[in-house]
């Protein structure tokens, strides 16, 4: 079996910061080396709980832990070009390996096209439209995972702040949340799995209250 990282290196650059400080040092003679880390919960490679987009509904440490791992399937998405939609039609044509209880992976290989520390990655990705999350509903998968910001207005909520957006424009989050359907985001290497399916993991840590996590996430592949 192989076990392939699929996620993304925790270091700060324009999109994300992360804060650290030795609190504890072998330089300095203390018997531990002892570091805290300050950064965001929907940084770098994480999961959301419900009660980020559904207002009253469950934290990350209330989530049961099966909720991110489980059977996965690779759709393979990488004809895409920049700005390239995610349909219904394209997952009609490429992901009916994709069955109920799935933990789908959309697989678009954009971070090896474009580093995800600049700025190109963010404003020129594919994105998920409406039909896809409806069709991936339909299909009653347990989760859905991206290797590409998931929604259109990302862009707008980092290079146009004031531009006006409606709950309807996170589109993964307003159509997948309220179905039961979880998301992994910023997911890496996913070209590394070279299989249509393989087992899956992505641990939150238990954080009480808290609308997400970074993980770990992991493929096992045989």
């Amino acid at each position: 079996m192989r076990v392939v990282d699929l996620s993304l290196p925790i270091k700060t650059h324009f999109r994300w910061k992360v804060a650290t400080e030795v609190r504890g040092s072998h330089h300095r003679g203390d018997v531990f080396q002892s570091t805290s880390v300050t950064m965001p919960c929907h940084a770098f490679t994480h999961v959301d709980a419900p009660s980020h987009f559904l207002p009253g509904a469950r934290h990350i440490a209330q989530m049961p832990v099966d909720q991110w791992i489980g059977d996965a399937v690779v759709v393979d998405l990488t004809h895409l070009g920049e700005n390239g939609a995610v349909t219904a039609a394209e997952l009609e044509q490429r992901a009916q390996h994709v069955r109920g209880g799935d933990i789908v992976l959309l697989r678009t290989d954009w971070p090896l096209r474009v580093g995800v520390e600049t700025e190109r990655f963010w404003s020129h990705a594919p994105y998920t439209d409406a039909s896809a999350c409806h069709w991936l509903v339909r299909r009653r998968v347990k989760a859905v995972g991206y290797d590409y910001p998931p929604d259109y207005c990302i862009r707008d909520m980092i290079f146009r702040p004031d531009t006006p957006l409606a709950r309807e424009d996170s589109t993964t989050h307003f159509i997948l949340f309220p179905a039961g359907v979880t998301v992994i985001e910023y997911l890496a290497n996913l070209h590394e799995i070279r299989r249509p399916r393989c087992r899956f993991a992505a641990l939150p840590l238990a954080i009480e209250g808290a609308d997400g996590s970074p993980v770990r996430a992991v493929a096992f592949v045989d």
